[in-house]
Parts: structure tokens; sequence; C-alpha cells
């Protein structure tokens, strides 16, 4: 359904390049049938409405109430493909391990998220909750919520001071003082910081579930200023491995061709960025036949990108033939007026990483350049000379804004914040210092509630390094009545000695102070000056067999073999990273591993992609990414085959979905 407005008024505005997200959707604005409901109420703001729910409360604002029928039926179909929630809400429901929580919450607003809020409040904590993003409100679910009893403040297609408006309304209300955050974009938390400093002196933890809000952490704690834990969820394996790879590997798609309805055979697309997220949109747009290249600052990402069959370039080199411009790197201006300007007509730009900063919008909003708004999301930016790019969802996240993502995948992610705010939330006290951390492999055997490993050990959690930091593990770790009764040498790996684990407070006093305590050590040589352990590496160590830039550097040497060309930082995008432009480029924590396999047959050793599991199978059935299925897809169990997983209830949840797959558990 199009409502396209017509007056004389509104074609000048467009002639003149005047822009608003208001005046656009009132121009022209697509709804599904399920949103529209052909009245006045459509052009009426949600904040200029009297609205109760069935319960007589009027501590909500949405679209339209009226609308929460058709947001219960999306919620209950969501739940159908969140197991791994629903057996959480139904495990913990009994031990309320979130009594007395009070969860302010600031991420998209989609029935994965309601599935989440209501699994919450299953748990005892109470919730008021904001958009992250002002299009990926679906207005259904929102207004199920708030007939639901959750004080939700958001509807698609919010204006900047709406969006402000809405996070203070969840956070300023009499009588209700949160204790916990849960925040996708660090926004939520910018604001309180801001406007509530005082609030923290309660707050008890923070979850961050976004690239962008991480780094707005790190910086945080790297000022000081940072006052309480903070859980980093983005970088956990359950986001990276799942959520970020095969979420965004089928959502591109759709998002694309809900909202231009090109054929990508053919195609010429740039991604920039090889990350996770950059990883699962070059395998499906490879599928689809399209030619891809890739931009990409660190060395590893770059020489996985060659070895997956994807072209190296810098994004100047390409920018005017492609047809299609990607961006998922977490930074501010990658593509900018210049690359804009160069581009050929009718390219599509659009944004898979969550800020709106990666494109430079900004300098398109200017009386030379025309706008038009020709569907829901999607916008033509005319030049004076007559060409014209596609701009998705103004530079915001393309798949929540633009169309939907897998729940499945979802169900992941969100379980994963929810045991990050059961752990900060019933962490003791003194476990979690003033920093970032990641959420630990053990989190207690007692229910699902975070109770300490011991409290006779004194063991604290030690705190995930600021991003591009590798740095050492402090003396406290070894001191006696630790986890070790013997001072050890911190060996390589992901393990609680991990040096990456920790953070950069007093991380050289503390690596001279332990290695002072191993035998040989100064004799060795490991224990050196400050000045020796930063390094010019951005705060890498070169001692004690510490991680040093020479994966990155054996990594660029091979470029030139694949005529691959890295992209440089910037001065500002290295400060906005927190990253030294020379590297490193990824901390220790962070699990490089290639693009997802192809369908293979006839090998007696396979190994499947995936983070939980690998097999031995023989050379009958057919392996892919996807699962194990048999030829004849017959239910029965592979002969030959041994599985080991890591049986954790999030994988094992998740594993029984897949057909032919049996677990084989350590005894």
């Amino acid at each position: 359904l199009y409502k396209v407005g017509s007056s004389a008024q509104e074609r000048g505005d467009e002639e003149h390049g005047a822009f608003s997200a208001t005046s656009l959707d009132q121009k022209c604005t697509w709804r599904p049938s399920a949103s529209y409901t052909d009245s006045s109420d459509d052009e009426t703001s949600p904040r200029d409405k009297q609205q109760k729910n069935s319960k007589g409360s009027s501590d909500f604002c949405v679209k339209n109430i009226k609308q929460a029928e058709f947001g219960r039926r999306e919620i209950e179909i969501a739940e159908q493909e969140m197991p791994a929630l629903m057996a959480l809400r139904k495990r913990a429901q009994g031990e309320k391990p979130l009594a007395g929580a009070k969860i302010v919450g600031c991420t998209h607003i989609t029935a994965q998220t309601a599935v989440l809020m209501e699994t919450l409040g299953a748990l005892g904590a109470q919730c008021r909750w904001a958009a992250c993003n002002i299009y990926s409100t679906l207005n259904e679910v929102a207004a199920a919520l708030a007939e639901s009893g959750f004080p939700v403040f958001a509807w698609k297609g919010e204006s900047e001071d709406d969006f402000w408006w809405c996070i203070d309304r969840c956070v300023n209300v009499e009588g209700w003082q949160p204790n916990m955050i849960l925040d996708d974009g660090g926004d939520l938390t910018h604001w309180i910081y801001k406007k509530y400093p005082n609030m923290f002196k309660k707050i008890k933890g923070i979850v961050e579930e976004s690239v962008t809000g991480v780094h707005r952490l790190y910086q945080l704690s790297k000022a000081g200023k940072l006052c309480v834990p903070a859980m980093n969820v983005n970088d956990s394996v359950t986001k990276q491995k799942f959520d970020n790879l095969y979420c965004c590997r089928e959502s591109i798609l759709d998002g694309l061709k809900r909202t231009t309805d090109m054929m990508f055979g053919g195609k010429q697309v740039v991604v920039c960025g090889y990350g996770e997220v950059g990883k699962g949109c070059c395998a499906a747009l490879k599928a689809m036949g399209s030619i891809v290249y890739v931009t990409e600052i660190d060395p590893i990402c770059a020489l996985q990108a060659c070895m997956d069959g994807f072209r190296l370039v810098k994004l100047n080199e390409v920018i005017r033939q492609v047809d299609i411009v990607i961006t998922c790197t977490g930074n501010k201006n990658v593509v900018t007026r210049e690359h804009l300007d160069r581009m050929k007509n009718s390219c599509i730009v659009c944004n898979m990483g969550h800020s709106n900063t990666e494109i430079d919008v900004a300098s398109l909003r200017t009386p030379e350049l025309t706008w038009e708004r020709v569907r829901s999301q999607v916008d033509h930016v005319i030049w004076p000379d007559g060409k014209r790019i596609v701009l998705l969802a103004e530079g915001r996240l393309l798949n929540l804004s633009c169309s939907t993502v897998p729940t499945f995948v979802l169900s992941i992610t969100a379980t994963t914040q929810a045991l990050a705010l059961i752990e900060l939330y019933n962490a003791p006290e003194g476990r979690y210092k003033q920093d970032v951390y990641l959420l630990p492999k053990k989190m207690g055997n007692v229910g699902l509630v975070a109770f300490p490993l011991s409290e006779a050990e004194g063991w604290e959690m030690p705190p995930c390094p600021e991003r591009g930091a590798r740095v050492p593990v402090p003396a406290e770790r070894f001191q006696q009545g630790g986890r070790g009764e013997a001072p050890l040498r911190p060996r390589a790996g992901r393990n609680t000695g991990n040096p990456s684990r920790f953070s950069t407070k007093g991380a050289k006093r503390g690596w001279d102070s332990a290695l002072a305590r191993v035998p040989g050590a100064a004799e060795a040589g490991r224990v050196g000056s400050g000045t020796e352990a930063a390094g010019a590496h951005g705060g890498r160590s070169e001692r004690a067999g510490l991680p040093s830039p020479a994966d990155e550097y054996v990594a660029s040497l091979h470029l030139p073999t694949f005529d691959a060309h890295l992209t440089e930082l910037t001065d500002e995008q290295a400060k906005y990273l927190g990253l030294n432009k020379n590297g490193p480029f990824k901390p220790n924590y962070y699990r490089y591993r290639p693009r997802c396999c192809p369908t293979v047959r006839g090998s007696s050793r396979w190994l499947l992609q995936g983070a939980f599991f690998s097999v031995d199978v023989n050379p009958n059935p057919i392996v892919s990414s996807s699962g194990i299925k048999s030829r004849r897809r017959r239910r029965e169990k592979l002969q030959g085959t041994r599985i080991q997983v890591f049986s954790q209830l999030l994988y094992r949840t998740k594993l029984r979905k897949l057909p032919h797959v049996e677990l084989d558990l350590l005894t």
C-alpha cells in the first residue's frame, strides 16, 4: 500500500533537497497490512496520543495499541523458533534468578526481543524498553508488549528527537530506579552517563551486544569513567559465530530483495570488512552468482578473503564499477562523500553494521542534492547531472530496518544476553571490577544462577582487554591463595590464563611482578621495561612469549601473491576504534575462522563448519554446514560417526533441531 503526498509544498521540499525522516515518511510510506490502519491515526505522532491498554495503564508509547493482537501472533510464532529461551524460561522460572532486577533496555524491538523480554519477566525482572534503531521497531510487537504490561516506548519511523525522548521516558520515571542495563549500540548507556550519572550508584552492570557499543565501553574504561562492570556479549562465541555470521548470511539477501527487487547474478558487489558479518554477506552473495570484492584492514582477515576466492581491493579501485556497496566494519566514514560522488548511476548503498556512521549520510543532506523517497526505507539521492544512488535505510542497519532476521539464530544471542544479565546480577561483590568482561564459560552448578566457583578461592573474573590490545596477566593472578598454589608461567590458548583476558590497567607492573616469581625469568630477560613491553604495536608485548604482531605480519607477506591491497585506517577511524593504525587489529580472544564450507562428499574425514563439533564419518552420507543428512534422508544413525560436542545447555538445545545428530557426551 502506497500513500503519496502531492502537495506543492512537499514537491518544493524535494526540489530543494530538504530532508527529514518524518516528512519523507508522509510523502511515500509503505506499511505491511498488519500495521496499516487506513486512518488518520497513522499521521499522528504517538507522543500526541492518549492510549491505555486493557488494564488501564498508559505507561507506554507505541504507534497503535489496537495492533496488539497482530503482535501477539508474531510473538507466538517466534517462540516456536527460540527453543533455548523457552528452555531457559522453563528451567529457571521457579528459581527467579532475576527477582528484584529492574532492567532498562535499548535494543531492536522485534518479535524475538519480545520473547526475551517476557523471559526476563518470567525470571523475576521488571523491564522498561526503548528502541536502538528508529526503523527496526515492529509496531505490532511493541503494541503487544504494551498490552501485556511492559512499558515500551518505540515505534517505526521515529525522528531523532523522538528517539532520545523514548530513551528518557524509560530511564526517568518516578519511583523506579534501574539496576541493570541491556544495551545495543551504547546509546542508553551514553544517555544515562550524560543526564543521570547518579543512577550508576545502584546499577550493578551493563550488558552490551554490538560492536559500536563495545567500542564506547572500552573508551569509557580507558578514560577511567566506567563506574560499573560491563559484559561484552558481542565478542562471545555464540554471538560472533552464529548471529554475526549465519544471521547476516541470510538476512542480507532478504533485505536487498525486499527493497530493490534486484537480480544478484552477475552483479558486482564490494563488501567493506571481512569479519563475521562480512564473511556471511560474501558467502551469500557469491552463492547467488555475484562478483564479490572485499576491502579489509586486517592482514589475517584479508588473507582469509583471498583464500576464499574473493578479490581484495581498496574501495577507490572499484567504486566506479560496482553495483552494490555494503559496509560491515563497525567503523565510521568507511564510505565518504568522495566515494558517493564517484559511484555509478543506480548504485545501491547499504550498511550491515550497527551504527549509521559507516556511510557518510550527513554529507548528502545538502541543497544541491535531491532526496526522493520511492519506498519505505528506500531513498534515491539525485545529483545535479541526473545521476542517482539508491540509499537503503538512510545508512542504518539494513536487515532489521528493511526486512527481518532468522528467529532461530537470534535465539542464541538472546539466550546469551539473558545469561549475561543473570551472571552480573547474581555475581558476589568483588568478582567483577569496573571493567569490560566476556561471559564466563562456567557460571555455577545450581540451576542457572551465577554462584561463585568457591568463596574460599578468592577468585576474581579477569576482564577482557581493550580491542586491539594484547596484554599480559596481572600479578594478582599468580598470588598465593589464587586458583593455583604455585606461580605458573601463563600459557597461550583459550583458557583463563590467556593474557588477552585481562585489562591494561597495571598490566606491565603485574606481568613483571608475576615473572619475577618464575625461576629463571629474570635471567632469560623476560622482565623488561614498560617501554619494551608496550612496544610500537599498540600495547602488544614482545616479551615472555606474548603474542607479537608476527601473525598479521606473516599474513601480510602473502597478500601480494593475490595482488591484494589492504585498506589503511585514517587517524580519525583509528581513534574511533581505539586501535593503532599499524595493528594489532584483533584481540587474542578473537577466533579467526574460514568461510562456510560448501557441501562435500567422498572423504573419510570432514571438518564441519560450526564452533561446536567435528566429525569422522564414512563417505556415503552428504555433509553440509546445515547439519548431517543421509543420502536417502532416513532418520538412522550414521555408521562410523563420532561426534564430540561441547555439552553446554545452549548447544544441546540447538542440536536437537538438526537431523541425524547424536551427542557423544563425555563420561
